[in-house]
């Protein structure tokens, strides 16, 4: 990879769109940071969001740059980041599932600061990081964006790679904030289903996880 000093102008844009399209609500951890918006509110949804578009930029940079050791070594290690990560969506979903009195009003989240969600962040990371699926898929998305456009230097790289947190970022904290407009419409009882759906969606993920690489390793 050359060390082109002005990136591909092409870069840029289709990172950004490669970065709305993985944060589209179509996986566990996804869904995971809309039902943070829905119960904590705009900082809470955006907290989420932040770990989620960190997570996925740790997978671009080892797809785009093309960092053979690390992708060897996760591909060696699959089956133990597969596992890690169904355990830890197994965790994830039996807390939400289990939540009693955990609904915030919209007054209560408009005095909160990201701040205070702060710990979510560094969570979704791993749950970002440790799931074959969202790790799958980005690379899958990075390697059909080559037929529109080339990634050649360095700087078309890390061009990508931060376009991509920024479509990410941005879907991220327009969604957080339409969340939060309307969360004041629901009721606590609403609210419990919702913690109980989303934790039963990501129970279900992480047992398909673990119970596939054992099936792979009888």
């Amino acid at each position: 990879m050359g060390l082109g000093l002005v990136p591909n102008p092409l870069v840029i844009p289709v990172g950004f769109l490669i970065g709305v399209l993985i944060a589209l609500p179509i996986g566990p951890i996804n869904f995971l940071a809309l039902q943070r918006a829905a119960e904590r509110g705009f900082f809470g949804g955006l907290a989420a969001g932040i770990g989620i578009t960190l997570g996925d930029a740790m997978i671009a940079f080892v797809a785009t740059f093309g960092v053979k050791a690390l992708s060897g070594a996760v591909a060696h290690y699959r089956w133990a980041i597969q596992i890690v990560g169904g355990i830890a969506l197994i965790v994830s979903g039996a807390k939400l599932f289990l939540s009693r009195n955990t609904f915030r009003s919209a007054q209560d989240a408009a005095a909160t600061t990201l701040s205070d969600y702060a710990w979510d962040i560094p969570k979704l990371v791993v749950l970002t990081v440790t799931n074959p699926g969202a790790v799958l898929s980005l690379i899958a998305i990075i390697g059909g964006a080559s037929t529109f456009v080339e990634v050649e230097s360095r700087i078309d790289a890390t061009a990508m790679v931060l376009a991509i947190m920024g479509g990410s970022f941005v879907y991220w904290l327009v969604v957080s904030h339409l969340i939060n407009s309307v969360r004041h419409r629901l009721t606590s009882e609403a609210m419990r289903r919702i913690n109980q759906a989303a934790g039963l969606i990501l129970i279900g993920f992480g047992c398909l996880l673990i119970g596939e690489m054992i099936w792979k390793r009888i």
